[in-house]
């Protein structure tokens, strides 16, 4: 997200549980990046991964979801998970206020192999 967007666009993330069923999972993190004033423009990253013998396999999507104020975003994060399939929890705030030192310190939480550039590629077709 941030390669596509840039460190510095990304004010915070709500990165939610993910769901697992066996070698798969699946999802989401959101993003309000600086717009205009008090608005932030939301970014979604939707993923599903897959471990296989041959390695992980990684198909991601990038979404433009719109602009909205930001002190309205924690409730509309709220309501995102009130409507998931499935009762996983709620997402982990992460606070960056478009600062690089903020970001790496959050990717340094996470092992190197779960990147894009580490991974085996889309997983291919059954």
């Amino acid at each position: 997200m941030a390669g596509r967007l840039g460190h510095a666009a990304i004010d915070c993330l709500w990165i939610f549980p993910p769901m697992v069923r066996g070698r798969r999972e699946w999802g989401l993190v959101a993003a309000s990046c600086f717009d205009q004033g008090a608005s932030r423009r939301v970014v979604t990253a939707r993923y599903t991964a897959e471990r296989t013998g041959r390695g992980l396999y990684l198909d991601t999507r990038l979404l433009d979801e719109g602009v909205a104020p930001a002190d309205r975003l924690p409730r509309v994060m709220e309501g995102v998970v009130r409507r998931g399939p499935q009762p996983l929890g709620s997402p982990r705030l992460v606070e960056l206020g478009g600062c690089d030192d903020a970001f790496e310190s959050l990717m340094a939480d996470f092992p190197g192999e779960l990147f894009e550039e580490a991974v085996a590629g889309p997983r291919a077709p059954d």
